[in-house]
């Protein structure tokens, strides 16, 4: 209702001082119709003086038109009366219909707010109950979740301890192989030593007995005779410079393979000149191969020999 009134306060406002002015317009022109006094009837005295006919219409008429105007403004006023209760009545009547109409529309408002507040609840009490089942289901993927969690975490130790053991084993086993490999690697070195210590000692044997054939070969006639051929087939091969004199006499250092093909030879002391020296050296290699020893324990790789021509 307050918001009515003030939604229609002007309205109200102008209708009130409309019928208040009409009212006020009544009041007026009644007291002034009440004050007004009616015109006195004076007798006539005796000695009457004759009236004129027309003069007595006309005033007669005057009256006449006085008293129609006093009923045409009683007319006036009672229709003003009128318009002013029908303007009262038609504002009443649009108030009440205001009034009436915005008790409709607070009534529409109120269960409209109703229903508003019925639908809240629902859409709210279907939330919470949504709320609800995804809280149940949740919880229940959350059991899920930790069993599945437990099974895992089990698995995971019986993993680990399988794990475990079969590391455990491969240790055992790796440790076994290992004493096993170390016992016959130590084995197959005691047998290579033994071997090693075995073809060592019949090495020094060969050697020992090499050595002791050789001793005995140097020691005989064989080698003087050796050195001899050597001598003999180089100083045939020998082509005597010029320059050379009696009484050559020169070290010659000369490698040889087996088979006695020369591969070096170089003079190293000599009496002669650079001719003599370079004719020796070719006469080594015009000389190879050399004769065999009578003896294979003879053959040296390396020897040194006397190269002396004229004796």
């Amino acid at each position: 209702m307050p918001g009515f009134l003030r939604e229609h306060s002007w309205p109200i406002v102008f209708s009130v001082l409309l019928h208040g002015l009409l009212v006020a317009a009544l009041v007026l022109m009644t007291v002034i119709s009440s004050n007004r006094a009616p015109p006195s009837m004076q007798p006539l005295p005796i000695n009457a003086v004759v009236v004129d006919s027309r003069a007595l219409r006309a005033a007669q008429q005057a009256q006449s038109e006085r008293a129609q105007q006093e009923a045409a403004r009683a007319r006036v006023l009672a229709q003003a009366r009128d318009a002013a209760a029908a303007e009262a009545a038609a504002q009443t009547d649009a108030t009440a219909a205001a009034t009436q109409q915005h008790a409709a529309d607070e009534a529409k408002t109120a269960a409209a707010t109703a229903d508003a507040a019925k639908l809240a609840a629902a859409q709210k009490q279907q939330v919470e109950e949504a709320q609800s089942a995804a809280a149940l289901k949740a919880a229940a993927a959350q059991r899920v979740a930790d069993a599945q969690k437990a099974e895992a975490a089990r698995a995971a130790e019986e993993k680990k301890a399988a794990d475990t053991k079969r590391a455990e084993d491969a240790k055992q086993a790796a440790a076994a192989k290992q004493a096993a490999d170390a016992k016959q690697a130590a084995d197959a070195k005691h047998a290579a030593d033994q071997k090693a210590q075995a073809a060592r000692e019949a090495e020094l044997r060969r050697q020992l007995a090499d050595e002791e054939h050789v001793s005995a070969v140097e020691a005989s006639p064989l080698r003087d005779q050796y050195m001899a051929q050597l001598q003999n087939r180089i100083t045939h091969a020998w082509i005597k410079p010029p320059s050379a004199r009696v009484g050559t006499d020169c070290r010659v250092e000369v490698t040889q393979i087996p088979g006695g093909e020369v591969t070096s030879a170089r003079v190293t002391q000599c009496n002669g000149d650079a001719a003599v020296r370079q004719s020796i050296e070719n006469a080594v290699y015009r000389a190879s191969p050399l004769p065999e020893p009578p003896d294979p324990a003879l053959f040296q790789r390396n020897f040194v020999f006397e190269f002396k021509p004229n004796e």
